[in-house]
């Protein structure tokens, strides 16, 4: 039972969907006037190019044997996805979330993009650092600078946020997927990139 909640948390809070649920967060705390019809499409370009086309893309490498797991256990089979990644949140930053439309969701993706290419950096040397940690943990910093930048109250989510943060190091560890070095290695990959990029939006 305890594998398998621990397998849970793993796959529920998988790296794909922190992206997404930064825009849903954003979206459900701007005090900014943001017209429907340009939430949905935002929300929905996000979804297919951060979820949908990379799970199709998992499919294709393992297909032709690039990848064995979606979790993406050796630094090896990291360095296509990575890659691959980078240019997708390069083309959402191009494409989709220009800084002249909605400043604070382009810079939360600028950081994602910081945050892939070093991991990307750290896999071609051979080090792995965790990506759910590192996506985990930029989704906590932009989250607290929201609510910074708002004046508004969110410790309850703040709290939640860091329990399910410590329950994804804790299943991590647990499944033997990394060690506590590079747990925190991704915790700061994920934190700094994130935090540096305030000065130009909050």
């Amino acid at each position: 039972m305890k594998e398998f909640i621990l397998k849970g948390i793993s796959f529920v809070f998988h790296p794909l969907i922190m992206p997404l649920l930064g825009v849903l967060f954003y979206f459900s705390k701007t005090p900014r006037f943001i017209p429907e019809p340009i939430r949905y499409a935002k929300i929905f370009s996000i979804c297919i190019l951060t979820i949908v086309l990379p799970i199709l893309l998992f499919f294709l490498l393992k297909t032709i044997n690039k990848v064995n797991s979606i979790y993406l256990k050796s630094t090896k089979e990291r360095l296509i996805p990575l890659f691959i990644n980078s240019i997708i949140i390069a083309l959402i930053l191009i494409r989709v979330l220009r800084p002249d439309e909605i400043i604070e969701l382009y810079y939360f993706f600028l950081g994602i993009l910081i945050s892939t290419l070093t991991c990307l950096i750290l896999a071609i040397l051979k080090i792995k650092a965790s990506i759910h940690m590192i996506a985990a943990c930029g989704f906590f910093m932009f989250a607290i600078a929201l609510s910074i930048h708002y004046h508004i109250n969110i410790n309850g989510t703040i709290a939640l946020m860091a329990i399910i943060i410590g329950a994804i190091a804790t299943s991590r560890l647990h499944l033997k997927a990394h060690t506590s070095q590079e747990l925190i290695l991704g915790m700061f990959t994920g934190l700094l990139p994130q935090l540096i990029l305030l000065n130009y939006w909050l």
